[in-house]
């Protein structure tokens, strides 16, 4: 498929390259910060999987420039200065109306209080910190720093949050090996505000394995957020809803007050990616975060699995049927093997039947189990008279194709392309 093909094709591929975006995957996150506000007092943020930094560029373009996008820029101080200075908005104020310079005098403080409102949030913010890790390398942004690390690793954690906060961590490296366990020891400095991942794996068009593969990178990206959230904190991550997909949505729910599944109008309706909002985080109580033991399980496994093998009805031991007297003889039975008599009560163990919904939880909302189903609400994000992704648009007579903004680095295919270059080369 050529450039201008694809520009057809993909309205919001075309469109990240006109707004100077790195990816298209950049309006997924401008139209779930439009739905759910994302960004509202947030000054410390982790993206996870970053590369090639579409959203670190959306967080380095609001959050530390102050730009503004979609509904909020409708809504911004400016259009209300506007406003006011032609007349059509009255000026907001305490005015009795029985001094007439004060009445005269208002409108111009409401100017001029706008307007230095409008300079101060344009103003460049400098307490904003944006930590971005990835595998693979990240071009710089503005005011983001950038980690090559694995998000699955248990020196991830103290590397983040020296990234997060150097000179909180020049004395006491060995104290911040993670927020929500003891090693933190108090200290709020090193606790972020959101959590974004928008990492998937390379699919391979099996949807089960696909779906498998990105559950367990959705559970990389959520215990590292453990780590590091602070109570009340947001965290938002690429999902693909399978069958057991409401599992999953449980065991969200046990670490989150609200939990909602959103679909992006910029994500293809083809496509079984989605986007989980988790907004405020409440811990379990006691519960201690960690990679090296992930989702607070670590040599609990063994255990959970016995219990729920225990919960399992059992089975009876049986032979085959016996030709003389055409009966089925169970191993031990009550008269020593003969066959006549009733089998002994150890053979056959009544135990009750495991089951994922309990009778007094009509709702559906009991999570204290993690083997608990629970259906998460569902929300499409996006402006109805935005561009469909899906659909093919035509282009005008004298457009010209433009090249990606950033382009891949070191991309993993870029080997395979110079061996298959130079195999033709040689023939």
């Amino acid at each position: 498929m050529g450039k201008s093909s694809k520009d057809k094709r993909d309205a919001y591929y075309r469109l990240a390259k006109e707004q100077g975006w790195r990816a298209r995957s950049a309006f997924k996150l401008l139209q779930l910060d439009e739905e759910f506000d994302l960004f509202a007092n947030v000054s410390r943020v982790v993206d996870l999987c970053a590369a090639p930094g579409s959203w670190s560029q959306v967080l380095s373009r609001v959050l530390i420039k102050g730009e503004k996008f979609g509904r909020a820029a409708w809504q911004d101080r400016e259009a209300r200065l506007r406003q006011q200075m032609l007349g059509v908005l009255p000026p907001t104020g305490d005015d009795d109306g029985d001094d007439e310079s004060n009445s005269q005098s208002a409108p111009q403080d409401e100017l001029a209080r706008n307007l230095a409102a409008q300079h101060a949030a344009s103003r460049p913010r400098d307490k904003v910190k944006i930590v971005s890790i990835d595998l693979q390398p990240i071009s710089p942004l503005a005011g983001i720093t950038t980690l090559r690390a694995d998000i699955t690793h248990p020196a991830t954690v103290p590397l983040l949050l020296s990234a997060l906060d150097p000179e909180d961590n020049d004395d006491d490296d060995d104290d911040n090996n993670n927020n929500n366990t003891d090693g933190v020891k108090g200290k709020a400095t090193n606790l972020v505000d959101l959590v974004l991942s928008d990492g998937a794996p390379d699919v391979t068009g099996l949807h089960d394995l696909d779906i498998y593969v990105q559950s367990q990178l959705l559970f990389a990206a959520l215990n590292l957020a453990l780590c590091v959230l602070r109570p009340g904190g947001k965290f938002v991550a690429k999902i693909f809803r399978g069958r057991n997909v409401d599992v999953l949505y449980a065991q969200l729910k046990l670490f989150f007050a609200k939990v909602v599944v959103a679909k992006p109008r910029s994500s293809r309706a083809s496509s079984v990616e989605a986007f989980v909002v988790c907004v405020d985080f409440r811990p379990p109580p006691g519960f201690r975060a960690s990679l090296e033991a992930p989702l607070g399980v670590g040599d609990r496994l063994d255990a959970m699995v016995e219990a729920r093998r225990r919960q399992l009805p059992a089975v009876a031991a049986t032979t085959m049927q016996d030709a003389a007297r055409g009966t089925w003889d169970v191993v031990a039975g009550g008269d020593g093997g003969s066959g006549h008599g009733s089998p002994s009560h150890d053979v056959v163990e009544e135990r009750p039947a495991y089951d994922d919904v309990e009778e007094t939880d009509t709702m559906g909302t009991a999570t204290t189990d993690p083997s608990k189903r629970w259906i998460a609400p569902f929300i499409a994000c996006g402006d109805l008279s935005a561009f469909d992704s899906d659909a093919s648009y035509t282009l005008p007579e004298d457009y010209v194709s433009l090249d990606p903004v950033q382009p891949p680095i070191a991309p993993p295919y870029k080997r395979a392309i110079e061996m298959r270059a130079a195999l033709s080369k040689g023939r």
